[in-house]
Formats: C-alpha cells, sequence, structure tokens
C-alpha cells in the first residue's frame, strides 16, 4: 500500500512539474489560452468599412447634429473672409491682460505651433521659410500690418486661417485660451516681462 501511495505521489509529481514547463512558453507575443474568446478578441471594424452592428452599416458616424461637446463654445465666425475677420476683430475682446504667466503661456504655444514659419521673433523667417520648405515667407507679425490689427483678428486668423489660405486653421489644435496667450504674447512685443 505504501509503495502504491509513493508511486502516485512520484507520478503526481511528475505530471506537476511537465505541466509546469509546458504552460511556459518562450514566445512573449503568445499570451496563452484564452477561456472566453469573444470577449479576449474584438472584432475591430475599419474606420470606412461596414459593420453589422447598426443598421445602416456605417461604421464611422458623425455626431448627431447640433451637438456641442461639453464645455465648448462654438466659433461664430466664418473662414476664409474678410468681413467675417473684421467682424471678429470688432467684436472678439481679448480676456487676458500681459500678465507673466499668460506671456510665457502665450510664448510656449506661440513656440510649438507658429515659430516653424513666423520665426521664434516672429520676423517671418521661421525654419520651413529659409529652408525653402514653404515657397512664401510669412507675414512679418511684427509689423504694423499686425501690430494694428485688433486682437479679435489675429485670434480669428490663428482659429481659421489666413484669407489667402498661406496659413491653414489651427483652431482644432490650440485651445482657446491658448490662442488669446498667443495673441497677447505676439502683441506684447516677443516679450515676457
Amino acid at each position: 500500500m505504501k509503495k502504491q501511495h509513493i508511486s502516485f505521489i512520484k507520478v503526481l509529481s511528475l505530471v506537476t512539474v511537465l505541466m509546469i514547463f509546458a504552460s511556459c512558453k518562450r514566445d512573449n507575443n503568445y499570451t496563452g489560452h484564452a477561456y472566453f474568446p469573444d470577449m479576449a478578441y474584438s472584432n475591430a471594424f475599419e474606420t470606412y468599412g461596414s459593420s453589422p452592428n447598426y443598421a445602416d452599416s456605417v461604421v464611422m458616424m458623425h455626431p448627431v447634429e447640433g451637438t456641442v461637446p461639453r464645455g465648448v463654445i462654438p466659433y461664430q465666425y466664418g473662414a476664409k473672409s474678410f468681413d467675417e475677420q473684421q467682424r471678429a476683430g470688432q467684436e472678439l475682446v481679448n480676456p487676458f491682460m500681459p500678465e507673466k504667466e499668460v506671456l510665457k503661456r502665450g510664448q510656449e504655444q506661440f513656440n510649438i505651433y507658429c515659430a516653424m514659419c513666423h520665426g521664434e521673433q516672429g520676423m517671418g523667417d521661421g525654419y520651413l521659410y529659409t529652408n525653402k520648405l514653404f515657397p512664401v515667407q510669412p507675414t512679418s507679425l511684427r509689423g504694423d500690418y499686425v501690430q494694428n490689427k485688433p486682437d479679435g483678428e489675429i485670434y480669428h486668423v490663428i482659429t481659421r486661417g489666413s484669407i489667402s489660405g498661406l496659413m491653414g486653421a489651427h483652431g482644432s489644435q490650440i485651445l482657446p485660451d491658448d490662442r488669446w496667450k498667443i495673441v497677447t504674447y505676439v502683441k506684447n512685443g516677443f516679450e515676457v516681462k
């Protein structure tokens, strides 16, 4: 009886050791067995493909018309229009004063989004122009043409792009407050005091 008991323990130990070695794989891409494969592996659909989940089989749907994300006020001035640009200049008021924190944030955002074309000091000598990657010299932001414009017009051009189409819209990339801080930085002569 003792012999059978010892044999059983040896067999059980051997089976346990074999199971441990069988469960260890050297392939890091193998995640193991999936006991609920319908939950472990999702069926991804191509963005512009079709899906059986919806009646019209469309995967990438537009938001419901008229919806606005929480905390966002829609920009109410049209793009590529001189009249809209002037209206924005007359109606929009910069909510920020040229304080050190505002100017510092404006400088940071300017260096990220604007300096590559307009240059770090706004002279229109940015990297893209000086290396002939952009065919037309960007507007100098230090000259009277820009400095005499109302803050709202500059904000509008950052948001919607220039009328000429040479400067693209940055409204989807830069937060509204940061656009105003860029305007404040530009109108303060590119100085952080």
